[in-house]
C-alpha cells in the first residue's frame, strides 16, 4: 500500500482518561495532536459526555479519527479491576497474586460488577454469569480474593 493509502484509513485510539477531567496534556494531547486533531475540541466534548460520572472515575475510552481529522468517540463502563479494589476498599493489586491476597470482595459484590460491565456493546451477547466469571478471574489476577 502506498503511503497516501495508509494515511486515508480511519484511525482508532484507545486511551483510559479520568471521567470530567480530560485536559490537553499527556496521555490526550499527544495522542491526538499526532493524527491532527484538535485536543481541546475533544476535550470540552468527553468532559461534557462524562460530567454525570463522579470526576477522576478512569473511563476507557476509543477515539475513531477520521482521514479529513474529524473524530467520533465512544466511552465504556471503568475497568473491572476498578471496582473490584474500590469493593475492596485497596488502593492497589498484590506484588504477587495468587500468594498473597489483598482484600475480599463478595459474589453480591462481584454480580454488581457484572451488572454495570454487562452494559458495555461488546459484552451485550454474554450471559450475566459469564461476564461475572471474567470478574472472579480479574480479581484472581489482582490478589482479591471472592468470598460466597
Amino acid at each position: 500500500m502506498s503511503k497516501a493509502a495508509l494515511n486515508a484509513r480511519a484511525q482508532v485510539i484507545r486511551l483510559l482518561i479520568p471521567a470530567g477531567k480530560a485536559a490537553p496534556s499527556p496521555p490526550v494531547g499527544p495522542a491526538l495532536g499526532a493524527r491532527g486533531v484538535k485536543s481541546m475540541d475533544f476535550c470540552k466534548e468527553f468532559n461534557a459526555r462524562t460530567a454525570h460520572i463522579d470526576p477522576g472515575i478512569p473511563i476507557p475510552t476509543l477515539i475513531t479519527v477520521q482521514p479529513d481529522r474529524s473524530f467520533t468517540f465512544v466511552t465504556k463502563s471503568p475497568p473491572t479491576a476498578y471496582f473490584l479494589k474500590k469493593a475492596a476498599g485497596v488502593e492497589k493489586g498484590a506484588g504477587k497474586p495468587g500468594h498473597e491476597a489483598v482484600g475480599t470482595v463478595s459474589l453480591k459484590h462481584v454480580y454488581e460488577i457484572a451488572k454495570i460491565k454487562a452494559t458495555d456493546a461488546h459484552l451485550k451477547h454474554l450471559r450475566l454469569e459469564a461476564i461475572a466469571s471474567t470478574v472472579i478471574g480479574t480479581a484472581r489476577t489482582i490478589g482479591i480474593q471472592v468470598v460466597a
